[in-house]
């Protein structure tokens, strides 16, 4: 019989770890070991039960999820599921969490909690899955913010001469679980002449705009979300919408977004396979695609066709990732012409951009 995913709810509502503890014991491959009302308590529970996962809530008394997150994974790394909000601070507060380390999130319903809670339970057994299979490492993030003019060393662009190639050059990049620290460190160390970036990351509505503030904080290049219709700038890059599909046209010689309400790809709105798709058929071999952590195969197949059209695509190896499943599948379709460490993403896009070669393979 296969080991069943024990989990430790942490929540300080009776009711909210009432709801969890049934939607997890309800999986035939998963158990509730126990649940905790603040993260003190939690912390004693998970020295005796040594669960595979915990659901942790942002706001607790006594000592709030960020903070014990941010001990957590500094001194007993485990896979852990936030439980936040649907508020602007919500998110801000996510953002940081997954910086700290956190698997993945799951944004709760400010209202109706026990009907918001049972329509989610799909995807908080799905999250509590990946995050059983994820890759955690212990944090050494610092606890405060790198400013735009001040860049750190182990992320400094490299000063090279790509601004004449800019404008007809495209980066695409599609990311899931583990994918908004992988962005940020390709963003981080893209100068401020780099071409246009566009991204689809999978997020719900209401978390993409305060991921796009956090990088744009950080980095050299602009971020913003992406606006329908907008024109694709170098020096920018643009962040899919949660909520919405993503793609990417063409008026004139300038590329521009394309934000829609259209249906689910791969289960996926926003989805990497539209994005990678209109890249393959609008950019042709003026693309760089990039395929960063995340799980299930999403965009693998739109990767391939970029492929074949003519772009240059890097692939984040297994060791790196926090789960392995989409740049495995674009590998097995072949769509990689690297596989590389996150950290060689950048340089080596870099490096290539520089040479200003038409010819993406040599």
């Amino acid at each position: 019989m296969t080991k069943k995913i024990r989990v430790v709810v942490v929540d300080d509502s009776a009711l909210v770890r009432s709801l969890l503890a049934e939607i997890i014991n309800r999986q035939a491959d998963m158990e509730c070991v126990g649940t905790a009302n603040d993260p003190l308590v939690a912390r004693e529970m998970i020295r005796e039960l040594n669960p595979d996962v915990i659901t942790l809530d942002i706001e607790m008394p006594k000592m709030d999820g960020i903070e014990f997150l941010g001990r957590l994974m500094r001194l007993r790394p485990m896979p852990v599921v936030m439980i936040s909000t649907l508020t602007e601070r919500g998110a801000e507060v996510t953002m940081r969490a997954l910086e700290l380390g956190a698997v993945d999130f799951v944004a709760k319903p400010r209202i109706g909690l026990v009907d918001g809670i049972n329509d989610l339970a799909s995807q908080i057994v799905d999250k509590v899955r990946v995050a059983a299979q994820a890759h955690v490492r212990r944090s050494v993030i610092p606890s405060t913010g790198v400013s735009k003019v001040s860049v750190p060393a182990s992320a400094a662009p490299h000063n090279l001469p790509i601004g004449r190639i800019s404008t007809e050059k495209l980066i695409c990049i599609g990311a899931s679980t583990g994918g908004t620290e992988a962005i940020k460190e390709i963003l981080t160390r893209m100068p401020a002449d780099s071409p246009g970036i566009v991204i689809t990351q999978h997020m719900p509505p209401g978390f993409t705009t305060s991921f796009a503030a956090r990088l744009d904080s950080l980095c050299q290049i602009a971020v913003k979300e992406a606006s329908h219709g907008e024109r694709v700038l170098p020096g920018h890059a643009y962040i899919a919408p949660g909520g919405k599909q993503f793609r990417i046209d063409k008026s004139g010689a300038n590329y521009v977004c394309m934000v829609e309400d259209g249906e689910t790809v791969n289960r996926h709105k926003p989805s990497v396979e539209v994005l990678f798709k209109s890249a393959a058929k609008v950019v042709g071999r003026n693309a760089f695609g990039i395929m960063l952590t995340g799980m299930g195969n999403d965009g693998a197949k739109a990767m391939k066709e970029m492929r074949d059209c003519g772009s240059y695509n890097y692939v984040q190896d297994e060791a790196s990732c926090v789960v392995f499943g989409m740049p495995r599948e674009a590998i097995l379709h072949g769509a990689a012409d690297e596989v590389l460490p996150l950290i060689a993403i950048a340089p080596a896009l870099l490096t290539r951009l520089s040479a200003g070669s038409d010819r993406h393979r040599v």
